[in-house]
């Protein structure tokens, strides 16, 4: 695959008057936010993203669990509550439902942040974990109609991720210690759960264009 171009045809099709949901999973640094963004915005009003970014848990609920220096193992994201809202979402209430997203340059999630109106069919939703054998990320799988795993040369997905430590505050040297001490054993999770996809797709030759 070389550009969304190639994607589009592959994406599930709702029924009428129903809506599918589609995961994208990948080792961080993988390219699932660029994608699940590119593939939402081929049609705006009837495609809508929630990724699982915004159920990480807050820096407070982190320090008390004595979680802060994992910020971003699977132990630190609410991953029932990310399972609750995709049944929900999935079900395609008459409401429109408000999720939440994940700031950036604050570094924490942000409640009720993403609007999912009901006219939305195709729901796209990205996280590391949806194919983890574990409470909580079972359920967030069961309620999605394909899960694709998206797959890079890991030199190229490690040299993002200091890149993306780099541009959101962290000294070059803390950013690969960061990525040592704790992306790269996620990523060996996640990599572990790649057969569990319903597709793989190899984004090393990627073009977002």
């Amino acid at each position: 695959m070389r550009t969304i171009h190639d994607l589009h045809h592959l994406l599930p099709r709702p029924a009428p008057n129903e809506r599918v949901v589609l995961g994208l999973v990948g080792a961080p640094g993988a390219g699932k936010s660029t994608v699940a963004g590119m593939i939402a915005a081929l049609d705006p009003a009837a495609h809508a993203l929630v990724p699982l970014d915004g159920f990480h848990l807050a820096d407070r609920a982190l320090s008390g669990l004595g979680l802060l220096d994992r910020k971003g193992a699977h132990e630190t994201f609410d991953a029932h509550g990310y399972a609750a809202l995709l049944t929900r979402l999935r079900s395609r209430p008459a409401e429109t439902v408000y999720a939440p997203s994940f700031e950036r340059d604050l570094e924490q999630p942000l409640a009720n942040a993403l609007a999912v109106p009901s006219s939305s069919t195709l729901l796209v939703t990205e996280g590391n974990y949806l194919l983890l054998d574990a409470p909580g990320w079972r359920e967030a799988r069961s309620r999605t109609d394909e899960t694709w795993f998206l797959d890079v040369d890991p030199a190229v997905r490690r040299s993002r991720l200091i890149d993306r430590h780099i541009r959101f505050g962290k000294e070059p040297r803390e950013a690969e210690a960061w990525v040592r001490r704790v992306d790269d054993p996620n990523a060996a999770l996640v990599g572990a759960t790649r057969h569990r996809a319903d597709r793989v797709l190899d984004l090393t030759a990627w073009a977002p264009a």
